[in-house]
């Protein structure tokens, strides 16, 4: 019994390092780290912060960070962003699935005067990765996250997969 359960700890922490393992890679390749990255870790201490959402709507829908604002990435406008935002210098952490389309959205914000924006490490994959909660609605946490497509879902180790989103 010891020796199955060791085995199954053992699976779960290896599925969980190869996952963070293959974001890092991936970042390392996409990504020009123009935007300071903040870490899942780090992000659970912080108050006072805006958490902005870089993903497709329907993504959003699924499941996202409690408190997050959806400003999407292809629609994204910083002139609606700015009705939201009480000043320039407020903490602002964008993010994606793993860090990538937020970098982007986040070199905007930098551009357009606000001083204290960061991306966060591995997007919401890693924030699920790590054990954290996701919210399909303002006060319902839920397990289910939108994994983009079938490649990308490889490096969500945990939660329920959802690939195709109901839309409006």
């Amino acid at each position: 019994m010891k020796q199955l359960l060791f085995f199954i700890v053992f699976v779960l922490l290896s599925s969980i390092a190869f996952g963070q393992k293959k974001i890092e890679k991936t970042l390392k390749e996409l990504n020009k780290q123009s935007v300071p990255y903040i870490y899942p870790d780090e992000l659970k201490k912080m108050n006072d912060v805006v958490l902005l959402d870089t993903r497709k709507k329907e993504e959003y829908k699924v499941s996202h960070l409690k408190n997050a604002i959806w400003v999407g990435y292809d629609s994204f406008q910083e002139e609606s962003l700015k009705k939201k935002l009480a000043h320039n210098n407020v903490n602002i952490v964008v993010y994606c699935s793993i860090g990538v389309r937020s970098e982007d959205i986040g070199e905007k914000l930098l551009k357009a005067g606000y001083s204290n924006v960061k991306n966060l490490y591995g997007g919401i994959f890693l924030w699920k990765n790590k054990g954290n909660s996701i919210y399909s609605t303002p006060t319902f946490e839920t397990d289910s996250i939108h994994a983009y497509d079938k490649q990308w879902g490889k490096l969500l180790t945990k939660g329920i997969k959802v690939y195709n989103a109901i839309r409006d």
